[in-house]
């Protein structure tokens, strides 16, 4: 898994910077209704892994009525994204979460479950924030991040039968997850990763880098995708942008 305290100077302008927090954002308030909370109790939104609080930023500004907290383990991270919504970051671990239950009305996961390799740990993420939320509340969360890479294009057929891990935000499995802590299904959602195209001499320096995670760039298969990547037309031509996915889940209102 990345250093998420070295990567946070440089992660959003690699990851699509504004416009992809943009669409993230966009997509994600979709899910979460506009009438949560009341006159005398302001409605609350968790956003957990805020990373550089670039996408919590956008939550906040577009809902004002909503408080927005965001929250992230990595101390770089949290730094940035105080920096964006200060009085509003903390640090916590998504694992255990440093919250009474039933705390908010909203709680959002973007680009969290992926990291995840435990299933079982998943699994307690989702439960974690399912204790967190108040009855009628929404979880919403990114959902089969790895798949939306594939678009497709030339460079998937070079990367297709690469060595690959089970994803652990995949849809099913998530949304199983979400059931087991009582949650229901309650939409979905999908957003372009602005910017995010990959192009052969890209994808060959994250092959280098080790991004992908079941080939490490000592193995000797390595070597054997450089190539396949080396030999793509229009080494620095972007193929289509991901398509991400995102799912909603209800904690059924008390009755």
């Amino acid at each position: 898994m990345l250093d998420y305290d070295k990567e946070a100077g440089a992660y959003d302008a690699t990851r699509g910077g504004e416009a992809r927090a943009a669409a993230a954002a966009a997509a994600v308030l979709t899910l979460i209704p506009e009438n949560l909370g009341s006159a005398a109790r302001p409605a609350r939104l968790l956003d957990l892994a805020c990373g550089t609080g670039i996408v919590t930023r956008r939550l906040a500004a577009a809902r004002p009525a909503l408080q927005v907290t965001g929250a992230d383990r990595a101390p770089g991270m949290a730094r940035m994204a105080a920096a964006r919504l200060p009085g509003s970051v903390l640090l916590a671990d998504s694992r255990r979460l440093p919250f009474p239950d039933g705390t908010f009305d909203a709680v959002t996961t973007v680009w969290l479950l992926h990291l995840v390799a435990d299933g079982t740990e998943v699994r307690g993420i989702v439960a974690e924030c399912a204790r967190v939320l108040r009855p009628g509340g929404v979880y919403v969360t990114t959902v089969d991040k790895a798949a939306a890479h594939d678009v497709g294009s030339d460079i998937d057929a070079v990367l297709a039968d690469r060595p690959r891990r089970p994803a652990s935000d995949a849809c099913a499995d998530v949304a199983a997850h979400a059931r087991a802590s009582g949650l229901l299904p309650a939409g979905q959602a999908a957003f372009t990763g602005v910017g995010q195209g990959r192009s052969p001499r890209s994808t060959l320096a994250d092959l280098r880098r080790g991004w992908f995670t079941m080939l490490p760039p000592d193995d000797p298969r390595a070597e054997g995708f450089a190539d396949r990547l080396a030999a793509l037309p229009d080494q620095d031509r972007r193929r289509p942008d991901p398509r991400f996915a995102v799912r909603a889940f209800r904690k059924p209102a008390a009755c």
